[in-house]
């Protein structure tokens, strides 16, 4: 069998001189080559909407609880008064 990770197609992109200079920066920044900056960048944006457009399917009665719970006001605890009684950054 051959090796796919020597099977390798072209993919072309045009870019404004900006937006070059932005990715080039990035990359170095990672120490990366363009086009691995590029690539792994565009395989995990790809992989994430992927991923936000999953479909999960269950019962009506599991759907109404889960609602529910969303829905729900969260029940008192230490960690959530602890939080509700901390400054948000942007008020200190």
């Amino acid at each position: 069998m051959p090796d796919r990770a020597l099977q390798t197609q072209t993919i072309n992109l045009r870019a404004s001189a900006d937006q070059k200079t932005l990715i080039d920066r990035a990359a170095k920044r990672l120490g990366k080559s363009r086009t691995e900056f590029v690539l792994d960048t565009m395989r995990e944006a790809s992989e994430n909407v992927l991923l936000d457009q999953r479909l999960f399917g269950v019962e009506a009665s599991t759907f109404d609880a889960f609602n529910a719970a969303l829905d729900a006001p969260p029940e008192p605890n230490n960690g959530l008064r602890r939080t509700m009684r901390t400054l948000a950054p942007w008020d200190k």
